[in-house]
């Protein structure tokens, strides 16, 4: 588990956030699979909560070169995607499952985010 290999997976990571997170900022709830018309408070909500998305991305594009010294700024990044996790299991408890993409996320979330974690925990040297 090498610092590089972890290097490029949190790249990978932080271009989807980035590029997902300006889209649904720009384009609001219509970037959505199988999204439909939503009411004005729905897209207020959805173009900020993206905001925080675009900006994960950015802070852990940052955090790339130095992976192995910035350990806090990972941990709060990751933890609040860890906690945004949560916070859509709760959404399946309250509406039900959603879109396939979002199935995925939630694997993301969940098990690939604490995986990066725990990674990052292993290689730092800070």
């Amino acid at each position: 588990m090498s610092r590089r290999a972890l290097q490029i997976v949190l790249a990978v990571l932080a271009t989807v956030a980035v590029a997902s997170g300006l889209a649904g900022m720009l384009f609001g709830p219509v970037t959505l699979p199988d999204g439909e018309a939503v009411n004005a408070t729905v897209d207020s909500e959805y173009r900020f909560t993206n905001a925080f998305w675009f900006t994960a991305g950015l802070v852990a594009w940052w955090a790339v070169p130095r992976v192995e010294k910035v350990t806090t700024v990972l941990r709060v990044t990751l933890g609040a995607v860890v906690l945004g996790g949560f916070a859509r299991l709760m959404a399946v408890a309250a509406s039900g499952w959603p879109h396939f993409v979002f199935r995925i996320a939630l694997v993301v979330e969940l098990v690939v985010v604490p995986i990066l974690l725990w990674w990052q925990s292993r290689i730092r040297t800070d």
